[in-house]
């Protein structure tokens, strides 16, 4: 069974200053847990909410670290420091629009102020980015209505086979004729 590495980006100025725990990050590692049959190395980073900075991180952990999956939390919003979305589409070979717009028709049934996020995913090389919200409710939501796509993204990338607890969650391949 394949290992699986997975980047896991808080983007937080008071989180990466220590002001309050990253409990983003730690919520999106437990889910991946949760989800993933296979064994997982997190490559996690708690940065600043820095446009050169987030860029950079994400094309180490992508270039670099060879992760296969790149989840970032915080900074999709419309604040001015909210730039992890511009960030990803920089270094993105690919946008893959389809999972923010269903993200954000999830979160649409939980809070009207949804519509102001601002979520995207892409592919850089073989890895997969997906851009969360911040809250550790909304990162659940937001990848139980997304992640039964991504092992069959990631085949399609060239990164490693995944296998999901389909107890847990339902993952979709498309049958070989």
């Amino acid at each position: 069974m394949d290992t699986i590495r997975i980047g896991v980006v808080t983007t937080s100025d008071r989180a990466s200053q220590g002001i309050y725990d990253d409990i983003s990050g730690k919520a999106i590692m437990d889910t991946m847990a949760e989800y993933l049959h296979n064994p997982c190395e997190y490559e996690y980073r708690c940065i600043p909410d820095e446009q050169a900075l987030i860029e950079e991180t994400l094309k180490e952990l992508a270039d670099e670290k060879g992760c296969d999956l790149i989840v970032t939390t915080g900074g999709t919003g419309p604040a001015p420091r909210d730039v992890t979305t511009e960030a990803t589409e920089a270094v993105c070979d690919k946008l893959l629009p389809g999972f923010g717009e269903q993200m954000r028709a999830v979160s649409l049934q939980y809070v009207p102020t949804a519509i102001l996020s601002r979520q995207t995913a892409g592919i850089r090389g073989k890895s997969l980015i997906i851009n969360l919200p911040g809250k550790p409710k909304s990162i659940r939501e937001c990848l139980d209505a997304v992640f039964p796509a991504v092992p069959y993204c990631i085949d399609l990338i060239g990164g490693a086979y995944m296998e999901a607890n389909e107890e847990v969650i339902k993952i979709f391949r498309p049958k070989a004729k």
